[in-house]
């Protein structure tokens, strides 16, 4: 099989094609895993942490945790001596177009996994990180971390909302936003285009305001139904009740506590952070920032309802990505692109 294989981590300016077009020899599964022919794989600014170093990846490494594809291949947990009800689930997913998302394997008994919180187990796997992913040809996963695709959407749409959208869906729950109560988010790309789709359809009431270093980022909020939009810096037309943040640096948080109304939560999205352009991290100024009881949250992983959760509402919503589409050999470009801001909504790979 085609893919774009991960060696070495280094910054994209020490190396700007830090992924190799290889031919490899197609995955072998195991017992409760299925064998996926990947149709598309997005493109997410976490593969660029995993390749510039913050944040380490099993190397070598096939990257891409926003696929979709169709199962070609089914092993059961028995291995011989099949029932019927197993006939009947190997015929049930052969042929079933799904998505795999950032979540490969949780390890279902710990506390967290009991009660609803899969994404914080101790022994969490991510697709494309702890084993490999999307950027490819044919992967395998575990049976039971597959999502069914909606007919609605097509390959290419559905990438995104397998992280982008499903990692939005999360962090604008965790928001705690009501219809009416105005929402503000910080940056503009994969993921808050679609959050602001969703909002928009969750919250009808609600203003939402964008802030973002690129102009043509900002015109593409308010064509979307943004109700203000502005640069980074630039204070908006009243105090928010929520801001969701996914920049891949510090200076935005420091800037959206400052536009919390009091009692305001911001939203942390994202999975590291770069250093501040000024080669700071956080530093917060108590009394404007984070008293009168404000408050941070991070948002870590997503879990499978959320995906699932996000997948029907965005079929039933018709919340489609914008996306651009690359050949899988074109990976590289896709990355260089996204660092140097060059993005309207998503990016796709197609095999």
């Amino acid at each position: 099989m085609k893919a774009m294989l991960l060696r070495e981590t280094a910054t994209l300016a020490q190396n700007p094609t830090p992924l190799s077009f290889k031919n490899m020899p197609e995955p072998k599964f195991d017992a409760g895993e299925v064998l996926i022919r990947v149709t598309a794989c997005g493109v997410c600014h976490t593969e660029l942490d995993e390749i510039e170093g913050r944040m380490k990846p099993k190397l070598p490494i096939v990257l891409g945790h926003q696929v979709v594809g169709v199962i070609v291949g089914v092993r059961s947990l028995q291995t011989s001596g099949k029932d019927n009800q197993q006939q009947r689930l190997e015929a049930l997913l052969s042929n079933q177009r799904v998505g795999v998302a950032w979540i490969a394997s949780a390890c279902g008994e710990c506390n967290f996994c009991k009660t609803g919180q899969e994404n914080l187990c101790p022994q969490f796997k991510a697709t494309g990180r702890d084993m490999d992913g999307g950027y490819a040809e044919y992967m395998k996963v575990r049976a039971d971390f597959v999502h069914p695709i909606p007919d609605s959407l097509s390959d290419s749409e559905a990438a995104p909302l397998l992280c982008a959208g499903a990692i939005g869906y999360r962090s604008l729950r965790l928001s705690n936003i009501k219809d009416g109560q105005s929402l503000g988010l910080m940056g503009f790309g994969g993921s808050n285009h679609l959050v602001l789709k969703l909002a928009k359809h969750k919250f009808p009431s609600s203003n939402i305001f964008v802030f973002s270093r690129n102009a043509e980022e900002r015109e593409f909020a308010l064509s979307l139904g943004a109700a203000w939009a502005g640069a980074i810096d630039q204070s908006p037309l009243e105090a928010l009740d929520a801001v969701i943040d996914t920049t891949p640096v510090w200076g935005p948080v420091m800037e959206a506590l400052k536009y919390l109304r009091p009692g305001g939560r911001l939203v942390v999205n994202a999975i590291r952070k770069e250093e501040h352009d000024k080669g700071q991290f956080l530093e917060l100024d108590y009394p404007t920032q984070l008293w009168m009881e404000k408050e941070i949250k991070s948002v870590a992983n997503v879990t499978r309802a959320d995906v699932r959760e996000f997948l029907q509402v965005a079929a039933e919503a018709s919340i489609k990505p914008e996306f651009q589409e690359y050949d899988l050999k074109d990976a590289n470009k896709a990355l260089i692109e996204m660092k140097q801001g060059k993005i309207r909504g998503s990016k796709v790979l197609r095999m």
